[in-house]
């Protein structure tokens, strides 16, 4: 290598997701297309202003694979602004992006139908060498597996007796695909060129951030980091897990989740966001800094609720320990065990006014501890019973005698 390679890593936009805030008065757009817009702007700034080599995209552009047409414009707005600055701008298609569906046209599909130089999408594992302005860099990119292809093949050969084979196996058959044509592509790679591998995976060592908890379902193809920092690779760029991280810590080449861009849901409330800067130095020399972008707060308010105190004031206090000035906010209060609930909701959505989005206030209700039932059977008689329920009730001897000789008492009578 006679000269650093650098570029700008970075995966999960998500354009369209739209469960939080409101429709802007000035735009006409939803607040939280705009803050995506937003944020990625801001990543393509310091492209732009450092005049990096590419930029590299590890899916998910969008919330479907079927975005509106404003969803669509504002990406291209934002990848045109590289276009014109002459980085070229590389691209692999994520779960999110893909349409799972044979014969339907993938969300990305449209910038590798433009009979313009400067794209590549990558919708199926393949290399390309990429020319830059600081000389050749070799990309291998795989794209998210789809089971409608790879697992169509496991069904003809390694489960030729079993049509419908498990989808625990099915998703192993995968994995082990993908890990071989990994291998088949480095192994096919120019080794004195700096090399990176981009992939839109789920790596069963990370961490998982908010809805992807729910999301992966254990039958996801995963990986482990080994199994992508190979050689002759100097980065591994990665796609799908939000939250920013380095699975090959001390090692190389690292393995980066560059996360989102933006906050995705309040499970991600307390994570930073951003996007990593990459410089390849030489083959043995590769360092890469997480860039943290300014992005929208999230505001998640816990109160619990103190008996004899006035509930609504309780959480007008706590709201006011908040910068909430447009922020997303969430209200969570508990209520103490046979409390009724007196809270005004109309005074605090007043207090609330700042905050972009107030998505609910919300109440969790302790339950009362119940006692354990007295092992009582049909048997025993009705003094025995009478005995062990007034002892349960931890009443002085002298008046469980008083009420176990009434309460013969009145039996003799009725009887």
């Amino acid at each position: 290598m006679k000269n650093k390679i650098r570029f700008i890593h970075t995966a999960d936009i998500h354009f369209g997701m739209e469960n939080y805030g409101k429709i802007d008065g000035t735009t006409g757009l939803h607040t939280r297309l705009l803050d995506f817009q937003k944020a990625f702007n801001i990543c393509i700034d310091r492209a732009i202003n450092d005049n990096v080599d590419f930029f590299l995209f590890a899916g998910d552009a969008y919330k479907t694979a079927t975005p509106s047409p404003t969803q669509q414009r504002l990406f291209v707005e934002c990848l045109l602004r590289l276009f014109k600055a002459n980085i070229p701008v590389v691209m692999i298609l994520g779960n999110h992006d893909h349409p799972m569906s044979f014969g339907k046209t993938h969300a990305l599909d449209l910038f590798s139908q433009l009979p313009v130089e400067g794209f590549h999408v990558m919708a199926k594992p393949q290399t390309i060498v990429l020319q830059t302005k600081s000389g050749p860099v070799q990309i291998v990119g795989i794209p998210w597996p789809t089971r409608g292809t790879i697992a169509l093949n496991a069904t003809k050969t390694t489960f030729e007796d079993d049509a419908h084979a498990p989808s625990e196996d099915i998703s192993a058959y995968i994995s082990r695909s993908i890990c071989a044509i990994i291998n088949h592509h480095a192994t096919q790679l120019d080794p004195t060129l700096p090399a990176v591998l981009t992939a839109h995976l789920t790596v069963g060592t990370a961490l998982f951030s908010g809805s992807e908890k729910r999301a992966i379902t254990g039958r996801d193809p995963i990986f482990l980091p080994s199994q992508l920092a190979i050689e002759p690779f100097d980065y591994v760029g990665l796609g799908h897990l939000h939250r920013y991280q380095n699975l090959n810590e001390g090692g190389h080449p690292a393995v980066i989740y560059s996360g989102s861009l933006e906050r995705i849901d309040f499970g991600e409330r307390k994570e930073e966001k951003g996007y990593c800067l990459v410089t390849i130095h030489d083959k043995t020399n590769t360092t890469h800094e997480f860039i943290k972008v300014p992005i929208r707060k999230f505001i998640q308010i816990d109160v619990n609720l103190e008996e004899n105190k006035g509930q609504t004031d309780q959480i007008i206090t706590a709201i006011k320990k908040h910068d909430i000035h447009d922020a997303i906010v969430k209200i969570i209060y508990r209520l103490p065990a046979n409390t009724a609930d007196k809270i005004d909701t109309k005074a605090i959505y007043n207090v609330c006014e700042s905050a972009l989005h107030l998505i609910g206030i919300f109440p969790v209700r302790e339950h009362e501890v119940r006692e354990q039932r007295m092992a009582i059977h049909e048997n025993m008689s009705l003094e025995t019973v009478l005995q062990m329920y007034f002892e349960s009730k931890q009443l002085p001897k002298e008046r469980i005698e008083q009420l176990i000789k009434k309460t013969l008492a009145l039996e003799e009578e009725i009887f």
